[in-house]
């Protein structure tokens, strides 16, 4: 797992040179179903990684934003599933907040995740079991034990959460829940159908810091499933999940319709 997840991790900073680069120059951009942007760049990454990705693996799926999805992914025993550029609106307006994203799943597990986030400098990457490190340094996430004051990354709140404290949102989900890894944020929480490429990266890299991760109604997250989705994520120092969880449950419910 040493060898492949160095392997991984150039192949990860080699896909976020080529985004960087190109940022520079023109090119292609448009609106996908529901409005997502979405750009030349992104697909040059995706055919990128999954070039150098299903090298190193030659047996494993594959599961990306950017790539019509494949039921025969759900008979691998494991799968790359990738954000080729996660923050595509910051990566478009010139801003740091975005990320390369690769994980391997493996039996519904990550079991490797890589977060080449060019603009910023910042490598983040864990091993299941073996911690996580940006930049080779080891990361633990912080210890803050009441939800109130808690260090959120978003631009604004709702009034009931008007007691957390904002701090600096990248666009990359990715990105947000590497902050809970870092220190840097105390607790990361989504209320909607989200993608699993979105997170797998960045939930692994938060579990191996020491955070406690679950989706947005407090059950555990399984990845490489046949909607490739979850309802939400909650990232956060373990003493406040269950209070976030709580905090969080009428709205969840009330999303979900149950």
């Amino acid at each position: 797992m040493a060898e492949l997840i160095d392997a991984v991790t150039a192949i990860a900073a080699e896909a976020g040179t080529l985004a960087l680069r190109r940022l520079g120059e023109g090119f292609e951009r448009w609106e996908k179903a529901g409005g997502e942007p979405v750009s030349a760049v992104d697909l040059e990454v995706d055919a990128l990684l999954r070039a150098r990705l299903s090298a190193l693996i030659p047996d494993a799926g594959w599961l990306s934003e950017e790539t019509a999805d494949n039921a025969d992914r759900l008979a691998c025993g494991r799968v790359w599933v990738v954000d080729p550029i996660d923050g595509t609106r910051d990566f478009l307006r010139g801003r740091t907040g975005w990320a390369v994203s690769v994980a391997l799943v493996e039996a519904g597990r990550v079991v490797l995740g890589v977060l080449d986030a060019p603009a910023r400098g910042d490598c983040w990457r864990a091993v299941a079991g073996g911690g996580a490190t940006r930049n080779g340094a080891a990361l633990r996430c912080g210890a803050r034990a009441v939800l109130g004051g808690a260090r959120v990354p978003a631009d604004s709140l709702p009034r009931p959460d008007a007691d957390l404290v904002l701090v600096e949102k990248p666009n990359s989900i990715a990105l947000r829940i590497a902050k809970v890894a870092a220190d840097e944020a105390d607790l990361v929480a989504t209320l909607r159908w989200g993608h699993e490429w979105d997170v797998a990266a960045a939930v692994l890299i938060a579990a191996e810091a020491g955070a406690s991760v679950s989706d947005a109604l407090g059950a555990p997250l399984a990845f490489n499933t046949p909607r490739a989705q979850a309802f939400g994520v909650v990232v956060s120092t373990p003493a406040i999940h269950a209070a976030a969880i709580e905090r969080l449950s009428e709205r969840a419910h009330a999303l979900v319709g149950h």
